[in-house]
């Protein structure tokens, strides 16, 4: 298994016999970015090899880390199990810049250690008597070369269809100017978060086997814009959620999803604009067996509730009101504080639960997935069933039950219902996946009595049939 490929803010060591060198890592990751992570058990590109971990493995990689850093962190250390391997993950954060490696300052360059210059000591001590100006209204550091061009024309034509923007387009210079992301010809903290080429943002992505944060099924992370980073996180929870399919004798089908998923860009939309850069965390998104959880660095405003929101009753208060005002005029957000009434509003209409959970630094809108929402689970039979309300008057009780099928089992069905001869190499080739996966997705339509094959395997076809069984998420 590739575990990831180490950035800025990740690091991978085969073995703790590299300990000295993690030292250096760690402060590099802090003196830049003022969190990160580090695994014992890993290579560096990405291959899970497991370490022996014992008490003394664990408290030998504590104590390296306090002795010989300062000033002094105090980095959460644990076993983890990564395909079956275990490894030591190390947590750490620290606003208390800048952080000396046996008396010598580094940072992190990409995926490499360099010691900080005077000049970049000056700045970093500076930072640390907040003498810089907020995140999203900062220079960024970078020229207006650093802006993709393409993503602000995109951006001016979103912003101009919402109807919120009047001015087109001309030119990059133009535009950011008129959009009063530059100072002094620099680009500020917001133009590269929405257009940079090279954005420094990050989400972190995982799937857990459990309730709890413990084994990894998968695990993934991307670095990019908002606008990107959004897109990318909405893709993991559509790939590794289940869908229904409800079929009314109609040619067409209709495909589900177990939570809404206009909600759940709402939440990730939200988890940027409101992010506070200063928490050293990522944005991240963990989907449970029982959940979905989606996170972002920010803490929630003093004295309110996420209920006064939703029931209208406060203002939005803007965390970042400059970057809030550019994702405004294309309509990703409202400026109004409606982003947890839109996710309430969509949950509710869906028949979904969610919640939020407050930290000490940061906010999470939590999605509770089939199990959990009141829909149903035949435990004897392993099959989730889940009500769906039609219009029609398919059951006595007006519902009917659809299909839940997992998101391989729906890509081969579309396959299928596109080309009825299609062979299995074909379908593989098709989705992206395995010879194995495709037949067991194919396994798991036909038991569920939604295909079934007519003729030989050679010349035969494959027939799709209208009805609804419950099929268990893959």
């Amino acid at each position: 298994m590739i575990f990831g490929i180490e950035s800025e803010t990740l690091e991978f060591k085969k073995t703790t016999a590299e300990l000295p060198d993690a030292v250096i890592d760690v402060v590099a990751m802090l003196n830049k970015h003022r969190r990160g992570e580090l695994y014992f058990g890993i290579k560096n590109d990405g291959e899970v090899l497991g370490q022996m971990v014992c008490g003394s493995a664990l408290r030998d990689v504590s104590q390296k880390l306090t002795n010989n850093i300062k000033p002094q962190i105090y980095p959460t250390i644990e076993m983890v199990n990564i395909d079956y391997k275990d490894c030591i993950r190390v947590q750490f954060e620290g606003d208390n810049i800048p952080y000396f490696a046996y008396g010598k300052a580094y940072i992190r360059v990409a995926d490499e250690c360099k010691q900080i210059s005077p000049e970049e000591l000056e700045s970093l001590f500076k930072k640390k008597r907040g003498m810089v100006s907020p995140w999203d209204s900062s220079p960024s550091g970078k020229t207006v070369d650093d802006i993709n061009t393409n993503f602000l024309r995109s951006y001016m034509k979103k912003a101009n269809d919402s109807g919120r923007l009047s001015y087109k387009f001309t030119n990059r210079d133009d535009v950011l100017c008129k959009l009063e992301l530059l100072q002094n010809g620099e680009p500020l903290n917001a133009a590269i978060a929405m257009f940079g080429k090279n954005p420094s943002l990050e989400i972190q992505m995982a799937v857990f086997a459990t309730d709890v944060k413990h084994t990894f099924i998968d695990i993934d992370r991307a670095t990019g814009t908002i606008d990107q980073l959004v897109d990318v996180g909405e893709q993991y929870i559509r790939r590794n959620t289940r869908w229904r399919v409800v079929r009314d004798g109609s040619p067409q089908r209709t495909e589900i999803p177990e939570v809404p998923m206009d909600a759940v860009r709402e939440a990730l939309l939200n988890s940027y604009a409101h992010r506070d850069a200063e928490v050293p965390q990522v944005n991240e998104i963990a989907i449970y067996s029982d959940r979905i959880e989606i996170y972002n660095p920010g803490t929630f405003p003093e004295g309110l509730t996420p209920e006064d929101y939703i029931n209208g009753s406060e203002s939005s208060i803007q965390r970042n009101p400059l970057l809030a005002r550019i994702m405004y005029y294309s309509k990703d957000i409202e400026r109004f504080g409606t982003g947890l009434q839109k996710i309430a509003k969509e949950c509710d209409g869906a028949g979904v639960k969610y919640g939020f959970k407050r930290g000490k630094l940061g906010f999470t809108v939590i999605f509770y997935r089939t199990e959990l929402s009141g829909l149903g689970r035949d435990v004897n039979e392993g099959q989730v069933s889940v009500p769906f309300h039609d219009g029609t008057d398919s059951g006595t009780d007006g519902t009917d039950s659809g299909t839940v099928v997992s998101t391989t089992a729906l890509a081969v069905l579309s396959a299928l219902e596109n080309d009825r001869s299609i062979a299995v190499d074909g379908i593989a080739t098709e989705i992206s996946k395995s010879r194995r996966t495709v037949l067991r997705a194919i396994s798991e339509l036909k038991n569920a009595g939604i295909i079934k094959r007519v003729g030989s395997d050679r010349s035969g076809y494959w027939e799709v049939i209208d009805g609804n069984k419950g099929v268990d998420e893959e």
